[in-house]
């Protein structure tokens, strides 16, 4: 078995294609186990809205070898935590746990990698429970599903990009353990995964563990990952949602950006220009927009729309803003192309860039410094990337960003191919 070391970490694939990921960290007595699987809300089928998330949802429902609860019931009496989660281009699964229970956890992950237990009793019940979140987070909620939800149509045209991840009640209500049967076997396949193990472990023990319990789960053929690219707009282009609770108006505009893994440099000038733009109190629409004119209550910027280094292409540079109901939509907008104007024909100053690229690197550092952000953050970074090591070089990556590229950025960000999403409250026009 070929083993390459890096950063100290250690990468090699087993004979059934499952990519392993390890980084021994022993200044802790806890270990972090990941599972990355490489579909996501993009690569779920037309007709099947969130079927990604409700089949996260059911491999937590019991496996080959483990009736129902008794993943959390393993993990919990370790005095461990887990968790998973859907995005547009992996979904994840992790526990973290006293570094003891390591040979426990490769045993929960492998056990439902191999065979888990889809019942027409477990769908029905998670369709229900997904149902729910729903109706907690969207529906019920002031400013639900904005902006992710509610952007991408207004600026991607394509299936892949555009539909609601979250689910359809329809669609999620017409699975059947056929769509199941057919998605697990399509896409968690160990070939379609990638393992991680975080922390305090072992590299020739963690093998053998990673061996005994993966090394029998069968190989499937993987299927070949579509690209979902689409053009840019090729003007402005608008829609509108009305949110019976929401208090003010608001509004989300929406850009294309480079790609983030064949362009990361320039998705890393924009992600630097977000800051700029919204970052904290001294930046530059938080100045213009809340304090001096004031036109709104409360603007961000950022790149994802569930944040950075998430996606393949195509990815989304946003800007929310909630406003007053005096403020018209088009001054909202005029003043961030002002502000965007003036950065491409200004870069920021020496000083300026300094504090937003110190305050990046200073989080990433942070982030890593977390067994649950590592352990997920070098998963994805080995399936999106190829390169798991990418993780401790971002800091000095976001650190050598230029002004010039931050103002190559800003040029980017054009009126005439951007999305405008408004959001009407309940009872008025914005």
């Amino acid at each position: 078995m070929n083993v390459a070391q890096n950063a100290g970490l250690h990468r090699y694939t087993l004979p059934n294609g499952l990519r392993v990921v390890l980084a021994p960290d022993s200044t802790t007595p806890v270990v972090g186990v990941s599972v990355h699987y490489d579909v996501g809300f993009r690569s779920e089928p037309e007709g099947r809205t969130g079927f990604a998330h409700l089949f996260e949802h059911l491999m937590f429902q019991g496996s080959e070898s483990l009736e129902k609860l008794a993943h959390f019931r393993h993990v919990q009496s370790s005095g461990g935590t887990f968790n998973g989660s859907t995005h547009p281009d992996y979904t994840d699964y992790f526990e973290v746990l006293p570094s003891a229970g390591l040979e426990r956890a490769l045993f929960l992950e492998a056990d439902r990698m191999r065979a888990p237990k889809i019942t027409e009793e477990n769908l029905r019940n998670q369709v229900d429970v997904v149902k729910e979140e729903i109706r907690l987070n969207v529906l019920n909620r002031p400013y639900g599903g904005f902006p992710w939800i509610l952007l991408p149509p207004v600026l991607y045209t394509t299936f892949p990009n555009a539909h609601n991840g979250y689910g359809d009640f329809t669609e999620l209500e017409q699975a059947s353990l056929d769509d199941c049967a057919a998605f697990f076997d399509s896409y968690y396949a160990p070939g379609n995964a990638v393992l991680t193990v975080a922390g305090d472990l072992d590299v020739d023990n963690a093998m053998a563990l990673i061996e005994r319990h993966f090394g029998d789960v069968p190989a499937r053929p993987v299927p070949q990952r579509p690209s979902f690219a689409e053009p840019p707009p090729a003007g402005e282009v608008r829609g509108e949602h009305a949110d019976p609770h929401a208090p003010l108006p608001a509004l989300a505009v929406g850009y294309r950006v480079p790609d983030p893994v064949s362009e990361l440099d320039g998705y890393l000038a924009h992600l630097v220009l977000a800051s700029v733009l919204a970052d904290g109190d001294g930046s530059r629409l938080q100045q213009r927009l809340v304090h001096r004119e004031p036109l709104v209550t409360d603007v961000s910027a950022g790149c994802g729309l569930f944040g950075p280094f998430e996606a393949r292409d195509p990815d989304t540079f946003t800007v929310t803003a909630v406003h007053a109901p005096d403020v018209t939509p088009e001054r909202v907008l005029g003043a961030l192309d002002e502000e965007l104007d003036k950065l491409a024909g200004e870069p920021p100053s020496t000083e300026e860039l300094a504090k937003v690229t110190g305050r990046w690197a200073s989080m990433l550092h942070k982030e890593h410094d977390r067994i649950t952000s590592r352990t997920l953050g070098l998963g994805a970074s080995e399936l999106l990337y190829g390169k798991p090591e990418l993780l401790y070089e971002l800091p000095g990556r976001m650190s050598t960003v230029t002004a010039e590229a931050v103002s190559v950025a800003a040029k980017s960000l054009r009126p005439d191919s951007r999305a405008v999403l408004t959001i009407t409250p309940a009872g008025g026009a914005a």
